[in-house]
């Protein structure tokens, strides 16, 4: 008989947890066969800042008291930036990313974001492309001279004011329920 899985939740984070949440996603980034010289370049744009935490957009996934995996989320006006989101090797396929995913996406429409962007780990566009991404151009890394990144993005709602205007109206899209674009649409 197998063991009932625990219930996983998502939260934000908080202050002390900085460094551990740091070392899950170097732990994470590390899970994809990257050497130590590489690791130690990507450590300061891997590293979650207590700052960060404060503004309230550090989410984890938590599973029995243990954090499962991060999301950061920079809004910007209609627009935010997924500064990063992993989960811990152990747990990577098991659906803490797309729950991850999910919550990211709820908050983002509950902020008034129409697109999402990100830098994509070659590794991860797979995933990333189940979400609904597309690849839309490269981006310098931030870590590596001379590598680049896929740059990905999403259309998740209508802007801000288009969803101020449907609200009063009564139309649809209008509720603040995220549109979850699915893959190939967005």
């Amino acid at each position: 008989m197998v063991a009932p899985r625990p219930q996983l939740s998502i939260r934000r984070a908080r202050v002390e947890e900085a460094a551990a949440l740091t070392d899950l996603a170097m732990r994470s980034k590390a899970h994809w066969g990257y050497d130590d010289a590489f690791m130690a370049a990507c450590l300061a744009e891997l590293t979650v800042q207590p700052a960060a935490i404060e503004r309230g957009e550090v989410w984890v996934a938590e599973e029995a008291g243990a954090v499962a995996g991060l999301l950061e989320l920079v809004p910007d006006r209609e627009q935010a930036e997924l500064r990063l989101i992993f989960v811990a090797p152990e747990r990577i396929g098991s659906g803490v990313g797309a729950a991850l995913w999910r919550q990211m996406e709820i908050r983002a429409v509950e902020l008034g974001v129409a697109r999402i962007g990100l830098d994509a780990d070659p590794n991860a566009v797979p995933f990333y492309e189940r979400m609904g991404m597309q690849v839309v151009g490269e981006s310098a890394s931030g870590s590596i001279p001379g590598r680049t990144l896929p740059r990905m993005t999403k259309d998740i709602g209508p802007p801000l004011a288009s969803t101020k205007r449907q609200r009063e109206k009564g139309l649809p899209g209008g509720t603040g329920r995220p549109f979850l674009a699915k893959p190939g649409r967005a």
